[in-house]
């Protein structure tokens, strides 16, 4: 085991987070995502693709373009980290809301109901590119229209899949929870602690 550097090819605090808790060293190689430039992955699921197809996919390419990046940069050869979480009700694959309206859209469609919750880790090590998926369910109690207003109203949906953050307000809407916590919150440390075992990276 080495206590190599990774790059972590995302911009989001949460995932940060959860490495940080795993005592992984690491920096962020920041891809292109914002609405208006040309993005470095597109995340747009095929017609048809199965959402955990589309899932490990999004993280695999992360990954791998993110190692393209790191070796254009002349950066040092470090393993690359990606990861992608998708909202899953009855097959149709929930990214995040474009706006308040399809925040509150996706909110009512998932009241009362169980959904599944898919996170796909990709480390980019090498020629290779390795990944797990982590996949649960969770299920939101019946929320009235007013509740789903607030909740909107306060931001937070604004960039999560599904359009809630379970390790924040969102999480007063959940009843029940079978799977994996890290993993609803964007990266799930048993999966990512195996693929890291796997091409010798010390955890914890």
């Amino acid at each position: 085991m080495t206590d190599t550097t990774l790059y972590l090819a995302s911009r989001s605090p949460r995932r940060q987070e959860l490495l940080r808790q795993l005592g992984v060293n690491f920096e962020v190689l920041r891809l292109r995502e914002a609405s208006g430039r040309q993005r470095d992955v597109l995340e747009v699921a095929h017609d048809g693709e199965p959402a955990l197809h589309y899932v490990e996919r999004i993280a695999r390419t992360k990954a791998a373009v993110g190692a393209q990046q790191m070796l254009r940069r002349r950066m040092p050869p470090w393993p690359v980290l990606g990861a992608d979480t998708e909202v899953v009700l009855d097959g149709t694959i929930f990214g995040k809301p474009r706006d308040a309206n399809d925040a509150t859209r996706m909110l009512a469609l998932l009241s009362g109901r169980t959904h599944q919750v898919s996170t796909a880790v990709a480390v980019a090590a090498g020629d290779e590119v390795h990944a797990e998926i982590a996949t649960s369910a969770v299920t939101f109690c019946t929320l009235t229209l007013e509740q789903i207003s607030r909740y909107v109203a306060t931001g937070e949906p604004t960039d999560k899949a599904g359009a809630y953050a379970i390790q924040g307000r969102g999480a007063a809407f959940v009843t029940r929870l079978e799977g994996s916590y890290s993993g609803v919150m964007g990266l799930p440390l048993f999966e990512t602690s195996v693929i890291l075992a796997r091409i010798g990276v010390r955890v914890l």
